[in-house]
Parts: structure tokens; sequence; C-alpha cells
């Protein structure tokens, strides 16, 4: 994501390229050469104060925020041989709580950045919400606010450098569900050198002491970060802009968690340039208390033309960094899809001309992972076109969603599994965020509009012994109450999360935007917490 304010770029150029440069990359997909590691360290670190006892930073306005992307060429029309047009059975999903997230007029709050990048994580009592440029604590079970919000650069008050200073978002915030421990993230990009800023918290309380540290990235522009927790260590995915401009292609890093967890002084990084022919890829994040076999490697996945799912398994070594591995990508065949829109903007709305865009030239975070025992599972989605106009035009938005599994030996390559295009009527559907409880029931998460629909936030669900590739019947969570418009604001979420509660391994939870009336810099969010019966 890039940050424009009143029209004008925010990114300053770069400097000389340093130890995280080019020497990595390797050449595209399909030429047959496999990237080598390069290694550094945090740049900087410290242990805070407890947040709730630091004050809020003080807040800078953003305006406008754009993610960038890697020039596409077009994608043939295709077909979607899997749309469910129709949903199936009910599933008698309970709604135990909806409640107000971070948005317009709820908890003293008033945006001015767009979009949101709405973002969200439970652990044991909290639940932590982060939108761009705000994040706020609640508890779990009641809804009630305990924390903020607070401008996101105040986990990093004290700390000094662009991670104090600036307040740039694409904000994650996860629980490592194994340590019991919160992890915030954003990047700094107003000012060079580029910076990942990362807080691992020392208890499980979101609003406690945080080991803060900083990664430099120097004159590449670490954009759309997504953060996935693994065993061996946390894993985050970029897409990288040169000087914050020509694209780079994605690279791919592991962060030692173990030393963050214990507030290591400095933490090693291990990372991987991808060449430029590929983009936007996901690590495997880790849900339940069952973890994958020591030293099995976290699994990266992106969408791929209109025909597979890439993957790439990537092996850390922290003793001997050298010996870290990258392998891939392997193609997983899936039926035909066509991007929503093209991979670009073309949501309606009600009363406006105003469309807004689908974000489909990429998955959706999050790439969840879960070990059943017999068997390894992942889940993932993104937006495909339900249909196809004149000249192969898509129309139409539906969520395509794969469950991935390996039978095998542990860390081996996964199969297609299921998979489905739900589409359920003519209203677009995008925007999504999918996870599973540990019996294996299904939770999508989305954002739908037409143009008689205001964009609101549903869910829908399956249980195990549903026919394969079928979603029951979807639930609204919040009915949307107006438009967004405004000049240069078609982009919309950027992504949402669904998360499972690590308490009772059932709950899931669900944040995503909406807006309450037509307008501007207007939208507001909402977090629906949910069960399936008999979890």
């Amino acid at each position: 994501m890039r940050s424009l304010v009143a029209g004008a770029l925010a990114v300053v150029g770069g400097i000389a390229l340093g130890s995280l440069g080019f020497e990595g990359m390797s050449a595209a997909p399909g030429q047959g050469n496999q990237p080598s590691p390069f290694v550094d360290a945090s740049v900087q670190s410290d242990v805070s104060p407890p947040l709730r006892h630091i004050p809020p930073a003080k807040h800078e306005p953003k305006l406008h925020e754009h993610p960038w992307r890697r020039p596409e060429g077009a994608q043939g029309g295709s077909p979607d041989s899997v749309i469910q047009s129709a949903p199936g059975a009910p599933v008698n999903l309970s709604t135990i709580l909806n409640f107000a997230g971070v948005g317009n007029g709820d908890y003293g709050f008033v945006p001015d950045a767009a979009p949101p990048d709405t973002n969200g994580a439970v652990g044991a009592t909290q639940y932590v919400q982060w939108v761009n440029e705000s994040f706020a604590v609640f508890n779990k079970t009641t809804g009630a606010l305990v924390y903020g919000p607070v401008p996101g650069n105040t986990i990093w008050s004290g700390f000094g450098g662009g991670c104090q200073t600036n307040n740039d978002g694409d904000p994650i915030v996860q629980y490592d569900k194994q340590a019991n421990r919160w992890i915030f993230t954003q990047f700094s990009v107003s000012t060079t050198p580029y910076l990942q800023c990362v807080a691992v918290s020392t208890t499980s309380d979101a609003t406690g002491p945080y080991n803060r540290y900083a990664f430099s990235y120097s004159n590449q522009f670490p954009d759309y970060p997504k953060l996935g927790v693994w065993p061996d260590g946390y894993y985050v995915t970029y897409n990288m802009f040169l000087n914050g401009f020509s694209f780079s292609g994605p690279r791919v890093c592991a962060w030692d968690r173990q030393a963050m967890l214990s507030g290591a002084g400095q933490v090693t990084q291990v990372c991987f340039q991808i060449g430029n022919g590929v983009h936007s890829l996901l690590p495997s994040d880790l849900d339940g208390t069952a973890a994958p076999a020591v030293g099995e490697p976290n699994l990266l996945a992106r969408i791929n033309t209109g025909t597979a799912v890439q993957v790439w398994q990537f092996h850390v070594d922290f003793v001997t960094p050298s010996n870290s591995t990258l392998t891939g990508p392997t193609s997983l065949a899936v039926a035909s899809f066509t991007r929503a829109c093209g991979g670009g903007t073309c949501v309606p709305q009600p009363g406006t001309s105003q469309q807004l865009d689908s974000l489909a030239d990429r998955a959706m975070y999050r790439f969840a992972y879960r070990h059943f025992g017999g068997f390894e599972s992942w889940v993932l989605n993104h937006s495909v076109a339900t249909s196809l106009a004149r000249r192969n035009k898509p129309v139409g938005s539906g969520i395509r969603w794969y469950e991935l599994r390996n039978t095998g030996t542990p860390g081996s390559l996964p199969t297609v599994f299921q998979q489905s295009t739900f589409a359920p009527d003519s209203a677009y559907r995008w925007m999504g965020s999918i996870a599973q409880d540990k019996f294996g029931d299904i939770l999508v998460g989305y954002s739908v509009s037409s143009s008689s629909v205001s964009p609101a936030i549903r869910v829908a669900g399956r249980l195990p012994g549903d026919p394969l590739g079928t979603l029951g019947a979807e639930s609204n969570v919040q009915v949307g109450g107006g438009s967004q418009q405004g000049f240069n604001l078609e982009r919309w979420g950027d992504y949402s999360a669904m998360s499972v509660d690590p308490g009772d391994d059932c709950t899931l939870y669900y944040t995503n935007e909406y807006l309450k009336a037509n307008g501007a810099f207007n939208w507001s969010t909402r977090i629906g917490k949910f069960k399936f019966p008999g979890c």
C-alpha cells in the first residue's frame, strides 16, 4: 500500500541498496532456478512499558491509501464450472455477539483514511481490532471496549525512528496461540529506510509490555505485508517496489520467533526474493493446538492466472541460515476462473455510478492451516467473476474458496480436496476471509454489494458432512446503510479477518467494513462472534 496525501505521493525516494538487495533474486517461474537466502538482523529493538501506560501517539491524518499493483497482462475469460448458484442447507450457525468495531462515530473515532484495511484477532481474554490508522482492545466475552482507539504507532512510542514517527498502516494483528502472545506489525514508509515494525507481547494481555523490533528493507518498499504464525518462525510476505515505484517481485521472510518471544536484543530474519513474474503470496497461519511436524516447512500460496493455485515450501534454519530453502512453485490445478472485475474495479453500489475495487488480483488473507491428526488442511479464498459478457468481459463476483489437504507424509505437498464459487444470487461478493474450527466446520466472511444492496457484511458456513464444495445459507453480520462516494475512493477494505478463539478452538470472530450512510471517509466496522452447532 502507498499513501496519498492531497493527491501527492507521500513516499520518499530511495537510498543506496544495502544488504537486502537483489543478490537473492530468482528467475521468473518456470525457468527452474531457485533463489538463495539472504540474512540480516533487526536494526532496532527494546522492551516497551505496558501499553496501557503509554499516552496515545499524535494523530497524523493520511487521507487516502492505495495498495500498489504489479502490472498485469489481460486475462482471458474462462467460464466457472464450480459455481454454487443457490445456498445449501442451513447450518444453524449461532451469532453469539455482534458489536461495533473502530469506525465512524464509534468510541469517538473519526476516519480520515481509506480504506480501513480491517484486521483483527482473538486471544485468551481479548479481541484486538486494527484499522488504518488506529487499534482498539475489546473484552472478547462482552465486546466491551478495554483500550483505545489509539493511533497504531502508539505501540512504538519511545522506540524512536520511523516506527515511532510514522503511522503508515497496512496493519496486521495476530495471536500466537502456542505461546499466548500478541503480534502487532505495520510498515513505516513515509521516510526511508523502509521499515517493518513488529511488537510481540510479553504476556497474553494486549495492554501489557511488548518486545519491539524494526527490520529495514533499505530502498525496497515492503507493500502489502501479510503475517503467518508457524512453530519455527513468524513468516511474512511482501510485494517489493524498488524506491517505492518499480516492482521487484515478492519477498518472503521468516523472523526468529523464539528470539522475539524471549525479548532478544537482535533478531535474525531470513529472506528470499522471488522474481517479478509473480506477486502477492500468503504464508500459512497456524490455527488450533495441534502443531505441524517438527521442521515442517511453511507453505506459501498465491492464485495463478486462472487455472491454478501456486505453492512454495519455505524451510528456515536459524542455526545455519544458509541451509534455509524455498522450493517451488508447484501448481495445483483448480477449476478455471476469471478474476472478478478482471482483477480491478467494477463492484456496483446503489445510488451512484462509483464502483468499488474487487482486489481480485490476489488471494485474500488468511491462508489458514490446521492439523487434524490424520491429515493437514489449508483454506484459501479469492474473488472471481460469476459470468462473462460480450468479448469475455467479467461480470459479477463470487467467493472462490478451496480446501487443500495433505493426507500423506507431514510436509508433503497438498492437493485440492474441495473447491467452489459461492454466488447464490446476482449480488457481488468479495473481500473474503476464511477459517475452520477444530471439527472442520468452515466459515467464510465477505462483503456484499449490488446496484440495490449497499455494501454489507455477511458470512456463510458449512459442516464437515455437507456435500463437498457447498456453503449453507448466508447470514447478515451488518446491513449496509450507504454507498462509498468521493473522488478516487474505489478501494474497499484491502482485507478482512476471520479468526478462531484459542480458548475453545470453536468460536470464530469476523470483522469487516460497511458504511452507515452515503459519503466519503465515513466507514464503520463490525465484529461478529459465531459458533457452529455441536462445537
